[in-house]
């Protein structure tokens, strides 16, 4: 296939569906006959993924190179800043934590152009083996007291020679504005590498947007080369926290319902993708004591502050409805931190999260976790030790828990978790419940009659070919091939 350049999609603003636009285009290339790779110079995220090889990056470009049809590496996304507090992001550095900085920090102190090699190295060496890049940009293009600190954005489009296109969010509102208030905002050399505008996310007749269409590319002088509509029903696993926003909250009746406790730094919550997709469940996410209480069963979810997060635990009495739930019966499962919590104590003696050295568990499980520098970041293949189920899940997580009766032994003759009973264990197995034999034995407890049928890996092929379907549908792809060649 002949050579591309990289083709890149930046927003106007964050949650205008950059990521997505990007893993549908990504299914493109790679059904035309292409060999693409995802990348993401900077992103800010607690959901995180390992790579093969042990190292973090990004969620998103994990889901980007699956629809590539590739295993993702850490090239794919260097920089990864997952926050920790509200000014405190802890900086994964090609795939490695490389200490925990504020925003103040992170922007003033730190040397944007040695930052900024480092990345371009990673792209390079992603170009050298696929063809073509499609990158991804980080929030607007136009934040103007940013610009000089960017290693993401515009910087990267022009380094790469990226034919670049900009991604507005129509359903937000005020379109015209924030498309053309971004492109006067570029200085010209930008403005000159956006090649067209798409706009994401029309609910109704796209045609009624052909006045718009001319009158916006009349504003701006760009093509609009796109207009992409809503797509209600469709599944492609999305990163951004903000997507938690829209979520269910609300108990349901004539459902199984599973409450997935919100805590402020939840981290990956992927985990409950394939639950979600169950016809039989209602999932939710809340904190609040008396809807929390509804559940058939409760899931303490990962966090990246296990802490602070079991501190605001006990402050809105989130605790006494777990407690509550757990000493009548029903159900009660930990991920990650959440198995953390499940605990009778938390230690931090190094200061790993913060300035909270020790806390009490639920005491739900006889375990104690210490938490030390360094993290645990791999795929894994696991089996219960009590029983025949077994599937793949991955783990990210700093720290040591103590555990005499382990759920899981992994493939390397590891053990992972505590088993106190069928309703009631902890895991560091991030993806535990995208296994159907896991979610089969979670769901039996409520209905014993109950089966696992959603085939999700299946369920996620069939969002990137129907995403790549609906693109090219309602996008000029002839005009993106001539401006990649």
């Amino acid at each position: 296939m002949n050579k591309l350049r990289p083709v890149m999609f930046v927003g106007t603003g964050s949650d205008v569906g950059k990521s997505v636009i990007n893993t549908g285009f990504c299914r493109i290339f790679l059904q035309d006959g292409y060999s693409p790779a995802p990348f993401k110079a900077q992103n800010m995220s607690l959901n995180s993924y390992p790579t093969g090889d042990n190292l973090e990056i990004g969620r998103a470009q994990a889901v980007q190179a699956e629809a590539c049809g590739i295993n993702c590496t850490v090239e794919m996304n260097p920089v990864l800043l997952k926050p920790t507090g509200n000014s405190t992001s802890q900086v994964v550095l090609n795939g490695k934590p490389a200490g925990n900085k504020s925003a103040r920090e992170y922007f003033n102190e730190t040397d944007r152009n040695s930052l900024f090699s480092e990345v371009m190295r990673s792209f390079d060496r992603l170009a050298s083996r696929y063809n073509p890049i499609v990158i991804e940009g980080a929030g607007s293009i136009s934040e103007i007291n940013l610009r000089e600190k960017d290693i993401v954005n515009m910087r990267v489009a022009l380094h790469t020679n990226a034919a670049t296109f900009l991604v507005a969010d129509i359903d937000k509102g005020g379109v015209f504005a924030s498309v053309y208030g971004t492109l006067q905002l570029l200085p010209e050399a930008e403005r000159n590498a956006i090649k067209g505008i798409i706009i994401n996310k029309f609910r109704g007749d796209i045609t009624l947007f052909d006045d718009g269409k001319k009158i916006l590319e009349g504003l701006t002088g760009k093509p609009v080369i796109g207009i992409v509509p809503y797509c209600k029903g469709l599944f492609i696993e999305q990163e951004d926290g903000v997507v938690i926003e829209k979520k269910k909250t609300a108990f349901e009746e004539g459902k199984i319902n599973i409450g997935v406790v919100l805590l402020k730094h939840l981290s990956n919550f992927t985990d409950f993708n394939m639950l979600e997709l169950m016809p039989d469940v209602n999932l939710f996410y809340s904190d609040n004591p008396e809807t929390l209480s509804q559940a058939d069963i409760i899931i303490i979810p990962g966090s990246k502050n296990t802490l602070s997060d079991l501190k605001t635990l006990r402050e809105k009495h989130l605790d006494k409805v777990i407690l509550a739930h757990h000493r009548s019966g029903k159900p009660v499962y930990g991920i990650c931190g959440g198995y953390q919590m499940m605990g009778e104590e938390v230690r931090d003696p190094d200061g790993v999260e913060g300035n909270i050295p020790v806390l009490p568990g639920l005491n739900i499980l006889p375990v104690i976790t210490t938490l030390a520098d360094g993290k645990q970041t791999r795929q894994c293949r696991f089996s219960f030790i009590e029983s025949d189920i077994s599937g793949e899940g991955y783990e990210i997580h700093a720290g040591h828990t103590s555990s005499n009766r382990p759920l899981c032994r992994i493939e390397n003759g590891e053990t992972d978790g505590y088993f106190l009973n069928d309703k009631t264990w902890g895991t560091y197995i991030h993806g535990i419940f995208d296994n159907a034999s896991v979610i089969e034995r979670v769901l039996r407890q409520i209905d014993p009659d109950i089966s696992a049928t959603v085939n999700y890996k299946a369920r996620k092929e069939e969002g990137y070919n129907r995403l790549a379907d609906v693109i090219r549908e309602n996008v000029d792809m002839e005009y993106v091939y001539r401006c990649l060649r």
